[in-house]
């Protein structure tokens, strides 16, 4: 009984020090992790891999695809149930629920009502939780007791064809959004603590890409694929520093998060492969200048994840692959579709990369240049899979179609 009462009153001050705004090594507080680069901090990989992962807790917390935040010892998840969208605070020792915020929600209709529940997910940052729902309401709330902070609706019922999917960036204490849709849009910043709206960029509306930052030559930029372009803008004024023309060919979209390597960005989409530039400062302005572009390969609803000069993804087809992110070059294609429709998450962890496809095996292989070399695959879920596996020590998190489940590595 002392040992657990201990337990908890470390859990608890671990909440206090989360509340304040730390941030552990083994985070994951936003989209692809704390860099937004797909990297797991902090992990070391088992010399041999399990047939299967420890069951520790699974609890109901409703529909949805984003991937859950994990802050210390608290997980934020952001979901659907019934008409509403649902913010929950899970403890992560015991699944227990902390606290919960819900709000009624647009209705997912069309061809995308296959999916009703968010495919956003939330940042965590300064004790601030910022997420983004299907209709594009985007609420910020305190972290501790999810009492609700701010909550904006800039675009009434206006959203790209499949429903907002954006996941929002916290940078500098504001709270960056691409908001609204086709046509009638806007990135959109507010300040973290009173949502006071900072400035906005109504130059092209959203697809389902998320932003990422990038400094060059002391500016910070957010940079993003857009509707019909890979756009830049400041990060102190939503000024627009670069673009460059990238339209969705055919059933093709803009869903990729671009990869940022010091003043190198790679972006990719289906149809029209994976390019590198590089951002330089030019006069007052700046320029992207093309490196290389590899027609052959490219990802529709997920990112590659950049390592050791090799950028490792999964392809519109469904096939895992890797290129040379140096040259361009094409290093390896994995034969097996591990997915139908190109859905999936991949991570770099340790010693090795995991992904997780649509159909719920989580994938395990060396991050090799020369050829694809799998280290072991492991059933999580009975149910489809499209967030990333949240991975923090031996723990494994999985966020399938109405459930978390947290499993350890043993």
């Amino acid at each position: 009984m002392r040992k657990a009462n201990l337990l908890r009153t470390i859990m608890l001050s671990c909440v206090v020090m989360i509340d304040a705004g730390c941030v552990f090594a083994q985070d994951w507080p936003q989209w692809r992790g704390a860099n937004r680069d797909g990297k797991v901090s902090g992990f070391k990989a088992p010399a041999q891999w399990p047939k299967e992962l420890k069951l520790r807790w699974k609890t109901t917390v409703g529909t949805g695809d984003a991937t859950p935040a994990l802050v210390g010892e608290k997980l934020y998840v952001f979901t659907r149930k019934g008409d509403d969208e649902v913010t929950t605070s899970l403890e992560t020792v015991s699944g227990e629920e902390l606290w919960v915020d819900k709000y009624p929600a647009q209705a997912v209709t069309g061809a995308a009502a296959r999916h009703p529940g968010p495919r956003s997910s939330p940042a965590v940052a300064n004790g601030k939780v910022v997420t983004l729902g299907v209709g594009g309401v985007l609420s910020c709330l305190d972290a501790g007791t999810g009492k609700v902070v701010w909550r904006k609706d800039p675009f009434p019922k206006v959203v790209p064809r499949f429903f907002a999917s954006m996941s929002p960036v916290i940078v500098d204490g504001i709270a960056i959004g691409h908001l609204g849709g086709q046509g009638n849009g806007a990135i959109i910043a507010y300040d973290l603590n009173t949502g006071d709206e900072k400035w906005r960029w109504a130059g092209e509306g959203p697809e389902y890409a998320s932003p990422v930052p990038l400094t060059v030559a002391g500016t910070r930029q957010i940079v993003t694929l857009a509707e019909k372009s890979i756009v830049s803008v400041d990060v102190a004024d939503g000024k627009l520093l670069w673009q460059l023309p990238f339209a969705p060919a055919r059933r093709a979209y803009n869903a990729a998060t671009p990869i940022v390597d010091g003043q190198t960005v790679i972006y990719t989409g289906a149809s029209r492969g994976t390019k590198a530039v590089r951002v330089e400062k030019q006069g007052d302005g700046f320029v992207a200048k093309e490196l290389w572009s590899n027609p052959e390969l490219a990802p529709q609803y997920n990112t590659p994840v950049l390592r050791d000069g090799l950028l490792f993804g999964l392809s519109n087809s469904g096939n895992l692959y890797c290129i040379n992110a140096q040259t361009g070059q094409t290093a390896w294609i994995d034969d097996t579709q591990h997915s139908r429709g190109g859905f999936g998450a991949v991570v770099s962890a340790g010693s090795c990369l995991i992904a997780l496809p649509d159909n719920s095996e989580l994938i395990v292989y060396k991050p090799d240049g020369k050829e694809y070399s799998e280290l072991a695959v492991i059933k999580v879920s009975a149910t489809p899979t499209y967030a990333h596996p949240v991975i923090a020590g031996n723990r494994i998190f999985i966020k399938d179609q109405d459930t978390v489940t947290m499993f350890v590595i043993e």
